[in-house]
C-alpha cells in the first residue's frame, strides 16, 4: 500500500503537468510512450513466445496510430500531414499482414492469436487512449482531458476502500476474486463525487461553469466503463496466467494495470463531451 501511495503522489502531479500545462503535442508524445510500453506488456502476456521478435512492429503501429489521431484534429484536420499519416498507418497495417504471410511455417510465425494481440496492442488500445489527445485538443482541453482520469481513478480508489470496509458479495470471483459488489457501488459513487469536485476546480481555474448534470453523468459513465475495463483486462490476465502486466509502477503493476480503466473510459468520455453542451 505504501508503494502504491508513493507512486500516486509522484506520478499524478507529473501526469497532470504534462496533460494540463504542456502543449497538446506533449500529450500525444506521452500517450504514444504509454502505448509503446503497453504493447510490450500486452504482447508479453498474450503472445509471450513471439513478443521479443514482433512487439517492435506492434509498438511502431501504436505510435503511428496515436499521431494519426493527433494530426486528424485541431488545425491539422484535412491537412496534407493528416493524409500522409493516414496512408502511413494503413501501410503499416498491410505490413503486419505481409509479415504474417512471410513468417508462416517458420519458428517465429504469426498465427491468428498473435495477429490479434498485435492488433489490440497496436491499434485498439492506442485508438482508445488517443481519445485523451482528442480531448486535449478541444477548447478548454487542458481541463477536459482530465475527465476520464478523474472518473476512472476516483472510481478505482473508492472501490478499493469501499470494498475493504463494506465488501461481502463477490462481483466476479473467477475474474477478480477481491472485487465485491459493494466495492463496485462505492466506485460508482467515487466517479460521480470526483466529477463534482472536478467541476469546482475547473471553475476556479477557468471561470467556466460546467453543467452539473453532465458532470455527474460523465462521472457515472466513466466509473462504469472504468470498472468494465478493469475486469476485461483482468480476464485477459487470468487467461494468460499472469498476475500483473508489468512491474514498471511499484504497487500498481504495469501501464496496462494502471490505465486499463482509462482505456475504456476515455473513448466514451470523448464521445459524450463532443456531443453534449458542457458549458
Amino acid at each position: 500500500m505504501k508503494q502504491r501511495i508513493l507512486v500516486a503522489v509522484i506520478g499524478v502531479p507529473a501526469l497532470i503537468g504534462v496533460l494540463c500545462f504542456a502543449p497538446d503535442w506533449a500529450t500525444a508524445v506521452l500517450v504514444a510512450a504509454l502505448c509503446v510500453i503497453g504493447c510490450h506488456e500486452f504482447m508479453g502476456a498474450a503472445a509471450p513466445e513471439k513478443a521479443a521478435h514482433w512487439w517492435g512492429l506492434a509498438a511502431t503501429l501504436s505510435v503511428f496510430t496515436v499521431f494519426t489521431v493527433y494530426f486528424s484534429g485541431g488545425a491539422f484536420a484535412g491537412s496534407t500531414v493528416q493524409k500522409i499519416m493516414t496512408w502511413l498507418l494503413a501501410a503499416l497495417i498491410v505490413v503486419m499482414f505481409i509479415a504474417a504471410v512471410q513468417a508462416y511455417g517458420k519458428d517465429d510465425e504469426l498465427d491468428f492469436p498473435d495477429i490479434s494481440a498485435m492488433a489490440v496492442s497496436g491499434l485498439v488500445i492506442p485508438l482508445a487512449l488517443g481519445c485523451l489527445v482528442r480531448l486535449r485538443m478541444l477548447e478548454y482541453g487542458a481541463g477536459l482531458v482530465l475527465i476520464p482520469l478523474v472518473s476512472a481513478f476516483m472510481s478505482d480508489s473508492l472501490a478499493l476502500f469501499g470494498g475493504m470496509l463494506f465488501g461481502k458479495t463477490k462481483l466476479a470471483p473467477r475474474v477478480s476474486p477481491k472485487k465485491t459488489r459493494e466495492g463496485a457501488v462505492s466506485g460508482l459513487v467515487g466517479g460521480m463525487v470526483g466529477m463534482i469536485l472536478f467541476r469546482i476546480v475547473f471553475f476556479l481555474c477557468t471561470e467556466v461553469q460546467l453543467h452539473i448534470g453532465w458532470c455527474v453523468a460523465l462521472g457515472f459513465v466513466g466509473a462504469v466503463m472504468g470498472q468494465l475495463g478493469d475486469l476485461s483486462f483482468s480476464c485477459v490476465k487470468r487467461q494468460c496466467g499472469i498476475k500483473d502486466y508489468g512491474r514498471l509502477l511499484p504497487g500498481h503493476g504495469g501501464v496496462l494495470d494502471r490505465f486499463d480503466s482509462v482505456i475504456f473510459a476515455a473513448p466514451v468520455t470523448w464521445m459524450l463531451v463532443s456531443a453534449a453542451t458542457l458549458y
